[in-house]
């Protein structure tokens, strides 16, 4: 692991920009992988490979000498002798061997081992580096599905297996399947080419079923009547084909089968204790992660999850040598884990629909009622489970009560009743030890099949959001700089579709929260270094440095931890006072001083092993180097004062504290603090006595909670995105029905304020469109105008038989203007009004944001994307006043040059109102943070104040009416509200007695001594 500055270690990304260091600790009988200087290498000029590459394939004029020698001696010499090196992937990669070379060649008769090989690895390398790798294979479809039908057959043979060809008889190691398989990964990730999409639907459709149990499958059938009429359709199809076309489809059907067989052979030779291959381990966490892709994308697991769950992929790997061994087995474990969330997703195979926790909980008392049933029926010593309610039975530890006492014969039946296991054919004392199937197998397959399952966001509300440092150095899921790529991590992927929304916000959740783990690592290795821990020869822990960012605890105390909520069982909160002894500058201390409520710190327990003399090696692992035994993360309420308060924060000036400790209150993570007292209770240490290390972060790096809590927050809530959206933000469906003239019921006529700056203008701005004005008179064609389209797909479309109105013409805009009531005599009063004169595409999008549908507005710097968003923000604030606006930049300046457009535009500015940092930023003698906007408001409050003193004044009422706003309200209904009624009283006799014709007058007359 690399510790160094945070300067020189790249960004974490997930999934693509990541890397890591292989290193495995384990007894392996063959050589290590190679370091990552050599990953990271380039080749020199004069390397055999690049001459290679300048004699054959550099030119154009070279491709037509073609030598299959040469792609032997590239895959044998180069490739399979540096191990794969990723510098000769590189390099080939570089000289574009595969678009030059391998692919312009391939002849499907002659393709040998290295030439099948060469093809997998150069489409992984382009697949590592997101370079576009199917273009080269569409202008030859034909032999494309030639080469998938050999990497099928090289997949599904065994290591000592020879696989035939035309030119050579070959066979492939574990190392080469390995690289056909990611081959394998990245073709199942591109469903959206039609090249590959046609190859690999023809492995995961409904024929598939063929490998299932035949009980198993009937099943399935019954509880679906279409796919039932489908499956009498194949079977007859079946019946007229001719052998070759039967031996075809039925290798393309038990094809993914029998690669789960072939995958339990090779893990069941992975023993439990000892020397195992490293190649064999390789082979089976890359194939879990194909498995998890297969599970995690609809198209493939509508009939794959159900051939995964008969070939009981789940249980066998939990009990298999692998999963046991520590610590070769700890990502295989984190695959499996993956494996099993989305072989139980919560969602309909078929119909793709999200399952809630009810209809969950439906589906597993249906199975469990009918399990007791059968128990009551068929298994007298069975009878008292079949006669106890469902929660008593449905936990693990209740269903291995019951089950282990069973005999072999008995667990066997009851399976079978169950279609998982097949029914025995021949008496049990006749079977052959092969055919029998173990005890503890058969136990494992009942509990699983019949235990309850925790929900899925039950799991999400108990996870911690702050990274410990179990998490924080396990290179499975937050990898170093120096990853190779020979190996997967234990990581969601962001694919073109998600299962539900439910699954993407939680792959994004895990992939934010990781990214934030690798920024925190960077930061606490930097911090710790400063700090320079070390242990004193009288073996206590000392510090002989002092870092900016982070000190030594002085006291640290929990002082309340609150009863849980009803329903829970973790507290509902739980603080903490951490007490520092800040002997540093004065400007690092009113840093420390600084820190506002809701910020991250992280609180440290480091017990340093090595003196201070000794050297650190920078290829160990750096936590157990330093002595850092626990990493929790905690939330800042407030400084204490002297009396031990927190300090509010608001517009007084914050109290000056004498001396240099300083007290925090903060808040601990409650899930987190759960669980480390049921590790107390367990018999571990309590990690909170072990505290000594305080660290804060840079604000602008340190919002990772803020996001966490609202990704889960959304996860908690019935619907996040509209239904306009919902299939789209999936990855289902044609992505051109989210723009708003797709969208039905959108809003025909709406204000669109001062957009135009004339009428000329508007209709200059709709050159495809006839605009027809309401009034005639030039002189009262002035803006604001409220426009009403004739082509929006709109139930609101007037009709001729429509009161009022007569039919709008196709393609028409009816102008309607319009005059803004009167605000006041003073010039501030005026609305003011927009200036820029968009042109008619700018308008297009304006229309488009103004309306249901998404909008995106793309154009280089100076092309008046800012004035186009602050005119739809302008635009919807007058149309839907009674609704809120959010905006999100990416950065503070972006967010407050808008904020800055915004106030000149005709908003009140009590609506706005500005959240995060860079408010002191905003070119504004005005605060529109939000403490500014509450001292705005309490200023409104008494100018409003002081209206009413000045109205009590001129009616000459006694009291101080205008001391609270309450005492105003009662002063407007006993004083100012009866008089007014008194007037009316006395003025509408008036009104009643003055003819019709003259009403108009009279109400002129009224309003004018009103006025």
């Amino acid at each position: 692991m690399s510790w160094q500055t945070k300067g020189t270690l790249s960004r974490f990304r997930p999934r693509t920009h990541i890397k890591k260091r292989q290193r495995r600790g384990s007894k392996l009988d063959d050589d290590e992988t190679h370091g990552p200087s050599e990953a990271a290498t380039y080749l020199t000029q004069g390397d055999p490979l690049l001459l290679l590459a300048d004699r054959h394939w550099a030119l154009p004029s070279q491709q037509q000498n073609f030598d299959v020698e040469v792609v032997e001696n590239v895959y044998k010499h180069h490739l399979r002798a540096s191990k794969f090196s990723p510098a000769k992937t590189q390099a080939l990669e570089f000289s574009q061997y595969l678009e030059h070379y391998l692919w312009p060649n391939f002849s499907p008769g002659q393709a040998s081992l290295a030439y099948v090989m060469s093809l997998a690895i150069m489409v992984n390398e382009k697949f590592r580096e997101r370079i576009p790798a199917w273009q080269v294979f569409k202008d030859r479809p034909t032999d494309f599905a030639a080469y998938f039908d050999l990497v099928m057959d090289a997949m599904i043979s065994d290591e000592d297996d020879q696989v035939s060809t035309i030119s050579q008889v070959t066979h492939y190691s574990l190392h080469e399947k390995s690289f056909l398989l990611l081959f394998l990964i990245n073709c199942f990730n591109s469903l959206e080419e039609d090249l590959v999409r046609e190859q690999v639907q023809r492995l995961c459709s409904l024929p598939m079923w063929t490998c299932l149990l035949p009980s198993r499958r009937e099943q399935e059938l019954k509880t679906n009547v279409k796919l039932k009429k489908y499956w009498t359709v194949i079977e007859k199809r079946d019946s007229k084909v001719n052998v070759e076309i039967k031996k075809r489809s039925q290798k393309e059907r038990q094809f993914l089968f029998n690669l789960i067989s072939k995958f339990f052979n090779i893990l069941e030779g992975i023993p439990l204790k000892g020397k195992c291959n490293k190649h064999a381990i390789q082979f089976c966490e890359r194939f879990l992660e194909f498995i998890t892709d297969l599970e995690a994308q609809l198209p493939t697991r509508r009939f794959f999850n159900v051939l995964l769950d008969d070939s009981h992929f789940v249980v066998k790997c939990k009990m298999s040598g692998l999963a046991q061994r520590v610590p070769e087995g700890h990502l295989f474990n984190q695959l499996l884990e993956r494996v099993t969330f989305y072989a139980g997703f919560e969602i309909s195979d078929h119909s793709g629909v999200a399952l809630t926790e009810s209809q969950m909980l439906e589906e597993h008392y249906h199975k469990i009622t009918a399990l007791q049933k059968a128990c009551f029926s068929l298994f007298p010593e069975l009878r008292q489970f079949a006669m106890s309610h469902v929660a008593g039975i449905d936990r693990q530890q209740s269903l291995l009560k019951y089950l282990k006492p069973l005999s072999n014969e008995t667990l066997h039946e009851l399976a079978a009743y169950l279609n998982l296991v097949p029914k025995r054919q021949q008496p049990m004392e006749t079977e052959s030890d092969e055919d029998q199937i173990d005890n503890s197998l058969l136990v494992e397959l009942l509990v699983y099949h019949c235990q309850r399952r925790s929900s899925q966001l039950e799991k999400i509300n108990d996870m911690p959001l702050y990274p410990t440092d179990e998490v924080i150095w396990d290179e499975n899921v937050v990898p170093t700089e120096y990853y190779s790529w020979e190996g997967c991590l234990a990581l969601p992927k962001l694919n073109l579709q998600f299962l539900t929304l439910h699954d993407y916000l939680l792959r994004n959740l895990k992939l934010f929260q990781l990214e934030s783990t690798y920024e925190i690592r960077l930061d606490i290795e930097d911090a710790v270094m400063r700090l320079k821990p070390w242990v004193t020869p009288e073996g206590n822990s000392d510090f002989a440095g002092w870092a900016r960012m982070a000190q030594p605890i002085t006291n640290f105390a929990v002082v309340e931890v609150a009863k849980p909520y009803l329903g829970e069982n973790r507290p509902s909160r739980v603080r903490a006072d951490v007490t520092l002894s800040l002997e540093v500058p004065d400007y690092v201390k009113q840093e420390w001083e600084a820190l506002r409520k809701h910020d991250v710190c992280l609180l440290m327990a480091i017990q340093p092993k090595m003196s201070l003399d000794e050297k650190y090696n920078t290829s160990q692992n750096f936590a157990s180097q330093v002595g850092i035994t626990c990493v929790r993360g905690c939330e800042v309420e407030g400084l204490l004062d002297e009396d031990g308060k927190v300090i509010e924060e608001g517009p007084e000036p914050k109290p000056r504290l004498q001396g240099n400790q300083r007290t925090w209150r903060v808040w601990l993570d409650t899930n987190q603090y759960q669980k480390d007292m049921q590790a107390i209770v367990q018999g571990n240490e309590d990690i909170y006595e072990s505290l000594n290390v305080f660290m804060r972060r840079k604000p602008k790096e340190n919002n990772f909670k803020a996001v966490l809590e609202t990704i889960r927050s959304l996860m908690n809530t019935d619907c996040v995105v509209p239904d306009w959206l919902h299939d789209i933000f999936l990855g289902y469906g044609n992505p051109a029905a989210a723009h708003y003239s797709q969208i039905a019921d959108q809003e025909c006529s709406m204000d669109w304020v001062d957009t135009f700056v004339s009428y000329q203008h508007l209709v200059d701005s709709f050159p495809n469109h006839t605009v027809t004005c309401a009034v005639d008179d030039p002189n009262e064609q002035i803006a604001p105008f409220r426009l009403t389209f004739s082509d929006q797909k709109s139930n609101k479309r007037r009709h001729p038989d429509e009161e009022g109105g007569s039919p709008i013409p196709n393609n028409s805009i009816l102008v309607e203007p319009y005059t803004i009531p009167n605000r006041g005599p003073y010039p501030y009063n005026q609305p003011r009004r927009n200036t820029v004169p968009f042109t008619p595409t700018q308008v297009e999008a304006i229309r488009s944001g103004m309306q249901r549908g998404l909008t995106m507005v793309v154009g280089p710097p100076g092309s008046g994307k800012t004035d186009m968003a602050v005119q739809i923000i302008s635009n919807l604030y007058h149309n839907y006043p009674e609704q809120r606006t959010l905006l999100v930049t990416h950065s503070n300046q972006a967010l407050n040059q808008l904020f800055e457009k915004i106030m000149a535009m005709d908003i009140d500015e009590r609506h706005l109102l500005r959240l995060g940092h860079g408010t002191e930023e905003l070119e504004t003698e005005k605060d529109f943070s939000r403490y500014g906007r509450v001292n705005f408001i309490l200023a409104l409050r008494l100018e409003l104040l002081d209206e009413v003193k000045r109205l009590q004044d001129s009616l000459a009422v006694g009291g101080d009416v205008a001391y609270t706003c309450e005492t105003a309200g009662h002063f407007y209904i006993y004083q100012v509200l009866s008089r007014w009624e008194a007037y009316m009283s006395k003025v509408k006799p008036l009104i009643d007695s003055v003819s019709s014709r003259w009403c108009g007058n009279v109400f002129l007359v009224w309003c004018m001594v009103l006025t």
